[in-house]
């Protein structure tokens, strides 16, 4: 039995992948694969008695890790790592289906395939950043600086697009990808609100309740997003428009489920948030002014008004009362505040950069949804 189990596994439990030369995988079969093996019952069980079952989908895999991240990255299978890894961290939500789609939710196998593909992708996202140099900063002065200049930074070509040139289409393609997050907003958070009680503890529980309306679903965020949506004749089914997104958002999504859910990046964690709540506003704006700009109504804008005016709150919650607080009490790793600050900056950007380039390259994809 155990000479079983080492086969489907091995290759992803960190032994090395040999080099053949592999015909290009269809990307997107394999996904449809995987997310068969999603839903197989008993899945680890399977594979002991039919190791082949994943023999398809891991060869993708092996391939899409060796390509991805390397110097002539390749973006198809970027996608697919992404798509796939966010299939696993959903199931850590629950999305009030049906039960049996959280079959293999502590399987081993799915686990060591998000292992196996957060170790490259991580390891990739951290080489784009002087992690020697963000262990030297003043975490005080370091995590104040970048907050002012994130409260109202130059525009980029991007916002600029969005704020000047972006129509009544590319507004639509725009909350189409943005739903992705926008419908089950703060849902990430969860996982990091239990334990101890303290004031860091009470201020993201705090922040949280207030994304969640305190409560009331007429008030939550989500159904603000979700009126924008209809205003404009869109899906409002949370994530309705999965096929539209770039990878870049993706990994967004994927980096904020890998911190939530390792306490050990506590501190990234709420170092992320601190940027998040604090360059809101300014991105919301320029949102807002592009609805302003196309003559939408107050419903189909409604949450990027509500946003700037509770993010703009949130935002010096975090830094003075989360972050600098954390910063105190683990002098030694406050770094990796700033860290998570950069690195969701950067993820950040990279994203909505992404959505642009969707947008002027297909906005009709969305006419007439």
């Amino acid at each position: 039995m155990q000479n079983t189990m080492t086969r489907p596994f091995g290759d992803l439990a960190g032994q090395p992948i040999r080099r053949e030369p592999i015909t290009a995988p269809d990307y997107r079969q394999a996904e449809q694969q995987f997310m068969q093996l999603l839903q197989t019952p008993e899945l680890d069980q399977q594979i002991m008695v039919q190791p082949d079952l994943i023999d398809e989908f891991q060869s993708a895999l092996r391939l899409a890790l060796a390509t991805a991240y390397c110097n002539e990255a390749d973006a198809t299978a970027r996608l697919f790592l992404q798509r796939v890894l966010y299939r696993i961290n959903r199931l850590s939500l629950f999305w009030y289906d049906d039960l049996e789609n959280y079959t293999n939710d502590r399987s081993l196998y799915i686990a060591t395939v998000r292992d196996r593909i957060e170790a490259d992708w991580q390891a990739w996202e951290l080489a784009q950043l002087d992690v020697a140099a963000l262990q030297q900063v003043d975490v005080r002065q370091a995590l104040t600086e970048r907050a002012a200049v994130d409260l109202n930074p130059p525009l980029s070509p991007a916002a600029r697009f969005i704020r000047e040139t972006m129509d009544y289409e590319g507004y639509r393609h725009l909350l189409a990808i943005a739903s992705f997050d926008g419908l089950v907003e703060a849902s990430r958070m969860t996982s990091v609100l239990g334990g101890a009680a303290n004031e860091v503890q009470c201020m993201l529980v705090r922040v949280f309740l207030e994304e969640y309306g305190n409560g009331k679903l007429s008030r939550k965020h989500s159904t603000f997003f979700a009126q924008m949506m209809t205003e404009v004749g869109l899906d409002t089914q949370p994530e309705g428009y999965f096929e539209l997104v770039p990878w870049e958002v993706l990994a967004c999504a994927n980096h904020n489920f890998l911190l939530t859910q390792r306490k050990r990046h506590f501190l990234r964690y709420n170092g992320g948030l601190t940027y998040f709540e604090i360059a809101g506003p300014s991105i919301y704006r320029n949102y807002l002014t592009a609805a302003q700009r196309l003559g939408l109504s107050t419903t189909a804008a409604g949450y990027w008004e509500l946003h700037i005016r509770e993010d703009e709150r949130h935002g010096r919650w975090m830094l003075d009362e989360v972050a600098l607080p954390l910063a105190a009490q683990y002098p030694q790793q406050a770094w990796e505040l700033v860290l998570g600050y950069d690195q969701e900056k950067l993820l950040g950007d990279r994203a909505g950069a992404a959505v642009v380039r969707s947008i002027q390259s297909g906005a009709n994809w969305t006419r007439g949804n």
